[in-house]
């Protein structure tokens, strides 16, 4: 079973977002770290690039596949977390507290869901 903490808003790509004021902080649910598996890279965007809600942000490897993560804003990349960049599989060991990306929220959100919506999504 999944960690899905219920503050949090959920996509159907498995991005999680909070939003602080104008700006909202994202990462990959537990639920799409589990299934990715040991995470060995992570692509960070460059601060200043401005993204399209559901626009491709980031892109995450693991000794299993390539995936694309996605803005679930729009808006523009504010911070990334460095951390990511040498010690990418800490997004394995807790992929809540090890959030990816900071962005500055200029315009309209993808669509999301809570925790509860999430979790029947993921059929949990």
């Amino acid at each position: 079973m999944s960690k899905i903490p219920e503050e949090l808003r959920y996509t159907k790509t498995h991005e999680w977002f909070s939003a602080e004021s104008s700006t909202v902080v994202m990462g990959i649910s537990d639920y799409a770290q589990s299934q990715l598996t040991d995470i060995v890279f992570i692509e960070l965007p460059k601060i200043g690039s401005k993204k399209k809600a559901g626009e491709t942000l980031l892109t995450i490897e693991s000794v299993k596949s390539a995936e694309d993560v996605y803005s679930p804003v729009e808006g523009e990349v504010i911070e990334v977390n460095e951390k990511l960049v040498d010690k990418p599989e800490l997004v394995n060991q807790d992929s809540y507290s090890y959030w990816m990306v900071k962005i500055r929220k200029t315009g309209p959100e993808n669509a999301s869901m809570s925790a509860t919506e999430y979790r029947k999504f993921i059929g949990e």
